[in-house]
């Protein structure tokens, strides 16, 4: 008997080669009815796969779940491309996975696919979910696969083929298997039949060259997506059309915010003026709270010498997500070939090709085999005379972060347990070169600012750090109005993407786990998203139409301490180990700001509006006293315009709405013999009218209000 343990615990025991539905049907029919796929221990599966071992953990999937909800994406993709195969049977596929809220189908097809062909292709998957065909699962050798696939001549599901692990390779049939029946190479899992997908919707449409080669034929992207059913489907496609309206492109261009000018460079941002008021008013918030807090700031370049990289481990690490290296000299160039050759090899697994390689480069060096450079050293002992000789001689890289830079002012003078904790802070420019399809506004670019700061205390210290770190970011996050968040730890996994020792690596996960304890934060433990260099603590905040994004950012370093050799003298008068707290609460000004237009829809609260007023005169006869208020405004330190043009008054008023500007003051010659102004505010409503000295302390007061829900200024003039 196998015995089957469930999530509230109990254990349950059933024959050997039960089905995952056979377990679940035991359990309730109604959960029967619902579940989609399950999960087996770690790993999500069909219903029907059978269940093997002494004892499994398994967990019945439906479509509220959000991984039955990607196993029911899959199966879309698959109706989608059978949908479009019947219509196009011309059609070559290429490849269907799910991704973020949908999936998409690579296809290679000469007939040019539009919205209007959405239709069509909707409507065949509709008949192809009402039939109610089984998803089957076959499995065959991988020879006789890959025979059957080269008959079938699809290059790219051969292709797809050969990458794939294991002896055996996995087709699933959609209907009882049979020479009509659609089929496509997949690993799963899928939903038991078509009629389980849910409510779909085909989206979009792209070009995709496969495997992202632009030597290739350029394919179409089919994008769909799909939910549990109707209204959720309904409420999806409501938040897609509410984004598009607060696309942060399309208003920072309307409201003259930034430029992204390819001339100038992809992904690199041009902050025009009324774009870098908002950037100034964040960056004056920030480091005001800094100082109070005790940082000290900086200014480093933005460009360092490759062992500097080297040594934190970004180079080359990142070698991929960076600019290419500037290198002093040819030599240069080849010492760092040299370099990355030795490091990526050893004695042990050093490949023949790669040793005559490494011999090669360093034979055309003949001044430094005869400084004693050992042909038949193992690696370590090449690497060292290397890297010495990479000191007189070296590569220079745009930074992709600002810590080595940090790390060294730190370790430029002496340090006593009694300076600690050095807090040292920067709006620092780093540069990552994201692939052009990854590349998204000012979401994701090349080059950003981070309001970094880099913290280092003794262990005695670091809980209250992180502490304070998280609260900085909280109190950020409040001030913003961005009041809906959810706190995520990051902790390495089991890969080798991270550095530094387990014992290292165990005392900060301890420390970030405690610091959020403490902080009273419910938070979420998420194995494999941590730093390369330590575990983290990141805010994932929620928009006002229910976007998550990833934000403020808190990370526990135990690592680069240790490789920079920092140190401090204790009470004991030894040499001890510094830890290292990163932290950045706002992560990079492009991408909060950019996130921060689509969350107020370009519509800034008063402290944060580019121009906070705008004066409009009705009539010629009005305009000095207009122009009177514009300058009582500016003395008060207002972000203020004047509109003192012929235009109508309507005319006006519809150009302040257009601008988002908060507050608009309409003055005619009832309101200079008054000394009142008549205010509106860009929604519409009509505030009606005050004294200019009650508008402006209402102004005060908002200001002075941030991050709440302050009172509108006439109002609060009237009360």
């Amino acid at each position: 008997m196998l015995k089957v343990r469930l999530p509230d615990g109990n254990v349950v025991e059933h024959p050997d080669g039960a089905t995952a539905a056979d377990v679940i049907q035991a359990i309730s029919p109604g959960l029967a009815r619902r579940a989609i796929a399950a999960k087996i221990d770690s790993q999500v599966v069909d219903l029907a796969t059978r269940l093997g071992g002494p004892e499994v953990a398994l967990h019945a999937l439906t479509l509220d779940d959000p991984e039955g909800l990607e196993v029911a994406r899959h199966s879309c993709a698959h109706v989608m491309a059978e949908a479009v195969c019947s219509l196009w049977p011309q059609t070559k596929l290429a490849y269907g996975p799910p991704v973020e809220n949908g999936f998409y189908y690579d296809i290679e097809l000469d007939h040019a696919l539009t919205p209007e062909d959405f239709v069509r292709i909707e409507a065949k998957m509709a008949e192809i979910v009402a039939a109610n065909r089984p998803f089957t699962r076959v499995e065959m050798p991988r020879p006789a696969a890959l025979n059957k696939l080269r008959a079938e001549g699809n290059p790219y599901k051969i292709d797809n083929a050969q990458r794939a692990d294991g002896d055996t390779l996995s087709f699933y049939v959609t209907g009882q298997p049979a020479a009509n029946c659609f089929e496509d190479l997949c690993r799963g899992p899928h939903v038991p039949s078509t009629s389980r997908i849910g409510a779909f919707k085909v989206m979009q449409v792209a070009g995709a060259y496969w495997r992202g080669d632009a030597t290739k034929q350029m394919l179409q992207r089919l994008y769909g997506t799909t939910f549990g059913d109707k209204k959720a489907l309904k409420a999806h496609l409501a938040q897609l059309e509410e984004a598009r309206k607060r696309d942060h492109r399309k208003l920072g261009q309307e409201l003259g915010l930034f430029l992204l000018d390819p001339m100038v460079g992809t992904g690199l941002v041009l902050w025009k003026p009324k774009g870098a008021i908002i950037r100034r008013v964040l960056e004056s918030f920030i480091l005001e709270e800094l100082l109070r807090r005790g940082y000290q700031p900086v200014y480093t370049p933005q460009i360092g010498k490759l062992d500097l990289y080297r040594t934190s481990g970004h180079f080359p690490y990142y070698k991929d997500s960076q600019y290419p290296p500037l290198f002093e000299s040819q030599r240069a160039q080849q010492l760092n070939a040299l370099w990355e050759l030795a490091r990526a090899s050893n004695a042990d697994r050093a490949s023949q090709a790669e040793l005559e390689l490494f011999d090669r480069i360093a034979a055309e060096h003949e001044d430094l085999l005869k400084a004693g450079y050992p042909a038949s050293a193992p690696m370590e002992d090449r690497l060292r005379r290397i890297r010495g000789w990479l000191t007189h001689e070296d590569g220079y890289l745009l930074r992709p972060m600002n810590c080595p830079h940090h790390i060294r002012i730190y370790a430029s003078e002496p340090r006593s347990y009694r300076d600690l904790p050095v807090r040292i802070a920067e709006f620092g420019q780093v540069y990552r070169y994201e692939q052009s399809g990854e590349v998204s506004g000012m979401i994701r670019v090349r080059g950003f600012c981070q309001d970094d700061a880099h913290i280092f205390c003794t262990p005695e210290q670091l809980l209250a750090e992180v502490a304070g770190c998280v609260d900085m970011a909280k109190l950020v996050l409040d001030v913003i109005g961005l009041h809906n968040y959810r706190v995520r730890v990051g902790l390495r996994d089991d890969s080798d993407k991270y550095i530094g020792s387990l014992e290292n690596w165990a005392r900060a996960e301890t420390a970030v786990l405690a610091a959020v304890q403490s902080a009273g934060m419910e938070h979420v433990q998420e194995r494999g998203e941590a730093a390369f260099y330590g575990p983290k603590i990141d805010f994932i905040v929620k928009d006002c139409i229910g976007r998550e994004w990833q934000l403020g950012t808190v990370q526990v370093d135990y690592n680069l301490p240790e490789r920079f050799e920092l140190t401090y003298i204790g009470e004991d008068n030894h040499e001890h180990r510094p830890v290292m707290v990163h932290r950045a609460p706002f992560g990079s000004f492009e991408r909060f700001i950019g996130i921060l237009i689509e969350h107020f829809a370009g519509a800034f609260p008063l402290w944060l509006a580019p121009v906070q007023v705008r004066i409009c005169s009705i009539s010629e006869k009005s305009g000095p006293y207009a122009q009177q208020v514009y300058d009582v405004c500016r003395a008060a330190l207002l972000r203020v315009e004047l509109d003192n043009s012929s235009e109508r008054i309507g005319a006006k008023i519809r150009q302040a709405t257009l601008a988002k500007i908060p507050y608009l003051l309409v003055v005619g010659e009832q309101e200079a013999a008054d000394n009142t102004v008549n205010v509106r505010t860009r929604d519409g409503k009509q505030l009606g009218s005050c004294s200019l000295p009650e508008f402006l302390a209402a102004c005060a007061l908002e200001l002075q209000k941030r991050g709440e829900t302050a009172p509108a200024a006439a109002d609060q003039a009237s009360a």
